[in-house]
């Protein structure tokens, strides 16, 4: 029989203050399920047009699904949350990706019927549950030269591609991740982030009892001098330091989407419309490379090229994986459409949950720029996948700028 697909949109998006994982971080003591119920809750509140009865599924996102991020964390956090027991969740892995792909998935369904209003996000406890825990790698993986060993150490696979792009310098991957501090801090200080952060409870047994309102990575006084004296952890004289990647660090997304006559006919707002999405697989040795294949995908199945994008939305894991990216499409390491408001070397990236605060970002800018039409989210993703979701703003006025012709 026929089928007609439906338009998906982009309701809202919200998320706790990114923390430090390890013992001293302001979530050291807070269950990982508790941040998502935070996220949940802060949806429904937000929109409270929404019936929660008319959530359809809750599909949450976790690299390590173990502990309190195991026991299907969709379907548990939803119950926590206080959703009606009739509203089914599921867990859902693809590492760094997680949340991007709980999108992308939910979105499908709803596409396709089978759903009206989706949540979907992500959580990390990098303090409680360490990169690789629990994981068992196939020996072959290594002995039968699937993958270098270096493939399964996110760090090492940076280094790598620092080695196949030597025109990607340190001093590059350096001052692109000096200019992500400044645009996060020069962002806070304009009110731009702030709004989509639900504050969290904290608990220490030391301290007492706090409330996380603020991002706890960021590093204000950065400066190149500084940033050249890092160590290079992953190789001796090498180039990838703890100032141009991303740290561990612990937190949780989430969003709300629907099909967008349901939004209207719920009287929901409506942040960015889903175009279309595509991952793609590249050599897990240098898995920086992800993003690239994924968009060319993403862009060809939409009929778009890269010149038509106005806004850009990239998770900065490393620093020298996104200016692979833009050298690839011809962009410049300083372009004003690329992650405006910074990006994850400030904020951090913890894992599963940072695809829908890239979304909610650009979902934020779009509100902003009725000049620009369509927006883009990218990220790598760890054992050499790339992931790209394309979005249009609803608020586009028709009028051309440069880099949105369309």
């Amino acid at each position: 029989m026929p089928r007609h697909l439906r338009e998906v949109v982009f309701v809202d998006g919200v998320r706790t203050p990114f923390g430090k994982a390890g013992p001293k971080g302001i979530y050291a003591e807070t269950r990982a399920d508790d941040l998502v119920v935070r996220c949940i809750r802060e949806l429904l509140r937000r929109n409270p047009a929404l019936p929660a009865d008319r959530v359809d599924e809750v599909a949450i996102a976790a690299t390590t699904q173990i502990g309190d991020q195991g026991l299907t964390i969709g379907r548990t956090a939803a119950l926590l949350a206080g959703l009606p027991k009739s509203v089914p969740g599921y867990a859902i892995d693809r590492m760094c990706a997680g949340a991007m792909t709980a999108v992308t998935t939910t979105a499908s369904g709803i596409a396709f019927g089978a759903y009206d209003v989706a949540i979907a996000g992500g959580v990390e406890h990098m303090g409680h549950h360490p990169m690789g825990e629990g994981v068992d790698p196939n020996p072959r993986f290594v002995s039968e030269k699937i993958v270098d060993g270096s493939a399964l150490v996110m760090g090492s696979t940076a280094e790598n591609l620092h080695d196949r792009f030597p025109h990607l310098t340190k001093e590059r991957a350096d001052a692109f991740a000096l200019a992500s501090q400044q645009k996060y801090a020069a962002a806070v200080a304009a009110g731009r982030i702030g709004p989509e952060l639900v504050p969290v409870a904290t608990r220490s047994a030391e301290a007492g009892w706090g409330l996380a309102t603020v991002d706890e990575p960021p590093r204000p006084g950065t400066t190149l001098e500084g940033l050249s004296a890092l160590k290079t952890p992953f190789r001796p004289h090498g180039h990838v330091t703890a100032g141009n990647a991303a740290g561990l660090n612990d937190g949780a997304t989430g969003c709300l989407l629907a099909a967008e006559e349901v939004a209207e006919e719920l009287g929901l707002d409506v942040g960015m419309r889903l175009v279309g999405f595509g991952f793609a697989g590249v050599e897990p040795e240098v898995m920086g490379v992800g993003p690239i294949p994924s968009t060319e995908k993403a862009l060809a199945r939409t009929g778009l090229s890269i010149t038509d994008i106005g806004l850009f939305e990239l998770n900065e894991a490393f620093a020298v994986q996104v200016l692979a990216f833009l050298d690839h499409f011809g962009i410049a390491d300083d372009d004003e459409r690329v992650n405006p408001w910074g990006g994850a070397i400030a904020v951090g990236h913890p894992l599963a949950s940072s695809g829908v605060r890239l979304m909610t970002q650009l979902s934020r800018q779009f509100a902003e720029r009725p000049d620009v039409r369509y927006g883009l989210t990218a990220m790598c993703i760890g054992i050499g996948m790339g992931g790209t979701v394309i979005w249009e703003n609803p608020n586009w006025s028709g009028a051309h700028t440069e880099g949105a012709q369309k």
